[in-house]
């Protein structure tokens, strides 16, 4: 959690100065992101909750993402970590939400992607915007913690942008 704590507090900062929420919705880093989060003092200010989509039945219950709705994307894609962001976003209200999908390790997803790849958008007041990590690594763990910073730090740009 130390390695996190500076990521998220840069987050933090930014959604404050701004007086603006943030929701999360992540996959592969197991809520490590809404955890880091919540470790900065005053993140209540900002921060309506989290939740970790793992599997289908969760992105359905959760998201409302139906199965039809997926025949045009792939898990791990920039373009699905845009629709979780999307649909959290609708379903929450926060002026922000983060989502996050990817391979941990330590073997690749079933679509081909190699552990350590990771995707993560936003969607904000005006902004939808995704971006893709590849680690090069197969550490499940070191995977999962760089997945959270990475996040975290995509989150902070985007907010500090606006």
């Amino acid at each position: 959690m130390d390695r996190l704590l500076p990521h998220a507090e840069r987050a933090i900062a930014a959604l404050k100065a701004r007086n603006q929420s943030i929701a999360v919705a992540e996959s592969s880093a197991g809520g490590l992101i809404t955890t880091a989060l919540l470790a900065v003092p005053g993140a209540s200010a900002c921060v309506r909750g989290g939740v970790v989509i793992y599997t289908y039945d969760m992105r359905r219950a959760i998201l409302g993402i139906a199965d039809e709705e997926m025949k045009d994307f792939t898990p791990s894609t920039e373009s699905y970590a845009l629709l979780k962001a999307r649909r959290l976003h609708e379903r929450v209200k926060t002026d922000w939400t983060l989502a996050e999908t990817g391979a941990t390790g330590p073997t690749g997803s079933r679509y081909g992607y190699p552990p350590g790849h990771a995707c993560f958008a936003v969607a904000g007041p005006g902004v939808e915007h995704a971006t893709t990590l590849e680690t090069g690594v197969a550490d499940r763990v070191a995977n999962m913690q760089a997945f959270a910073a990475a996040a975290l730090d995509f989150l902070a740009e985007q907010v500090s942008r606006r």
